[in-house]
């Protein structure tokens, strides 16, 4: 199930909703067995076989953290931790990597057995929430959770149970215990969810038609030049739009009950540096091995050398956990070389460089890295790469069809992917307006979001299933 369908928004979140509200506010604990159970069923409709995997993932977490907190031992304690960490990162080595690995040994050995298994949906996700609530009880950070319902609706709640953001046990403890409900919050996240849905069957659909029709078509007909960077364009402004939207939704749902989710995106395609662009670009995945793997390997405090090392451990796990293909691995890559050279041999005389010059430079090394991570396969792209940089000419093709076709729509996601609406909102809402503008401003608001979901809500209906792009992870 998705949030851009009719089972979702008619039967799912209305019913999900009417029952969750017909709790009383005091009784919070049922109303959070009610959100639990309907995290639960939300899962079953996306593959019910791989039910037992999230349950798994909760009760051994659970368990995980009990262990830690219950122990007066620092041996015991590291013990819970590893065997967390060797659960956890087992779960994803079988059902998400096993394939990859086996059918690259079968490549050099041969008669090496494949292992084939289906991706569970939104296993990286709440794999790492999972892990992240074990560690911060490690380091007494959080306190453990006595009640297992409480581990089991921080891992398994629907708004980002499949596709993020990854949430912080820290940053949400607190309301699961005790949250505030107000219409004014509930007015604001459903605005929220409306623009995000919107975003998602309006523009990252659109743009998405364009990526598709020149890189699928590209390992038969090579694009030309121009074609082939509006396809890497059409595809950057595609996968931010398609997880940003998605982000949206679940901060405007999450927002609707009672939870207060943190920004995942923060206009990345605005940034002048490959560094920046990361800072920016899905923060919780980026914090998340900051906090976890890049701070505890040492991070910058044990001299340049092991920094680096620490940088491109970093960037090839965050390859790695975005997929199981070596597009993957190499897009990693590709990202600590460049982050490596900005800070290590260019450093402060990034900012001598005039502005546009550090915009442009940045768009294309995105966008290359893009092609990477668009890619079937390491030879695709260096072909897709190859077009780019003029290897199959320089003639328009189908740029003026795709341009004529999807105008509106181009422009309109390249407004919503670099404009920063989010922050000029903020900046409206804290300088003194006359009273009439100021009393509009919301209502504004609520109905541009309802012409959006209106105009979503009919692409939806009329158009073909588009999945999420990072249902895949």
């Amino acid at each position: 199930m998705v949030f851009t369908s009719i089972t979702f928004l008619l039967f799912f979140l209305t019913a999900f909703l009417i029952l969750y509200y017909a709790v009383p506010a005091r009784f919070l604990r049922a109303r959070n067995a009610v959100a639990f159970l309907f995290s639960i069923a939300f899962y079953a409709c996306g593959g019910v076989g791989y039910l037992f995997l999230l349950l798994f993932s909760v009760a051994a977490n659970y368990g995980f953290g009990a262990g830690i907190g219950r122990s007066r031992g620092k041996r015991a304690k590291k013990a819970f931790l590893a065997a967390a960490v060797v659960v956890n990162v087992g779960l994803l080595g079988v059902f998400k990597y096993a394939g990859f690995v086996t059918s690259s040994l079968a490549s050099v050995i041969s008669g090496f057995p494949v292992l084939k298994t289906a991706l569970p949906i939104g296993i990286s996700f709440y794999t790492f929430q999972g892990m992240s609530y074990v560690f911060d009880v490690y380091s007494g950070s959080v306190g453990w959770a006595k009640n297992p319902l409480t581990v089991g609706l921080y891992i398994s709640l629907f708004p980002q149970l499949v596709a993020g953001p990854i949430v912080r046990y820290a940053d949400i403890e607190s309301e699961i215990g005790e949250r505030s409900f107000s219409s004014r919050d509930f007015a604001s996240g459903a605005v929220r969810f409306m623009f995000g849905l919107g975003k998602k069957a309006i523009l990252a659909n659109s743009v998405g038609e364009i990526a598709d029709g020149i890189f699928n078509r590209a390992g038969a007909y090579p694009p030309t030049a121009p074609e082939a960077w509006l396809g890497a364009a059409a595809f950057a402004l595609q996968i931010y739009l398609d997880f940003s939207s998605y982000s949206d939704m679940a901060i405007g749902l999450g927002q609707m009950i009672g939870f207060h989710f943190k920004e995942n995106f923060d206009y990345p395609y605005d940034s002048l540096s490959v560094t920046e662009f990361w800072r920016r670009w899905h923060m919780s995945l980026s914090t998340w091995f900051r906090d976890y793997v890049y701070i505890p390997l040492g991070g910058n405090r044990k001299g340049p050398g092991r920094q680096i090392f620490n940088l491109m451990v970093v960037w090839t796990l965050t390859g790695i956990w975005h997929g199981a293909n070596w597009t993957f691995i190499l897009w990693g890559v590709y990202y600590g070389v460049l982050l490596i050279i900005e800070k290590f041999l260019i450093g402060k005389r990034l900012g001598m460089i005039p502005a546009p010059v550090r915009y442009v430079g940045t768009a294309v090394a995105v966008l290359i890295g893009w092609v990477l991570f668009r890619s079937a396969s390491i030879s695709e792209a260096w072909e897709y790469l190859r077009s780019m940089f003029g290897a199959s000419g320089g003639s328009l093709g189908e740029c003026v069809y795709y341009v004529k076709e999807y105008a509106l729509e181009l422009v309109a996601a390249v407004l919503a992917s670099v404009v920063p609406w989010r922050r000029i909102a903020k900046k409206l809402s804290e300088r003194p307006l006359p009273a009439p503008v100021a009393s509009f401003l919301p209502y504004g608001a609520a109905a541009l979001a309802f012409l959006v979901f209106g105009i979503g809500y009919m692409r939806m209906v009329s158009g073909s299933f588009t999945p999420f792009i990072y249902f895949q992870f």
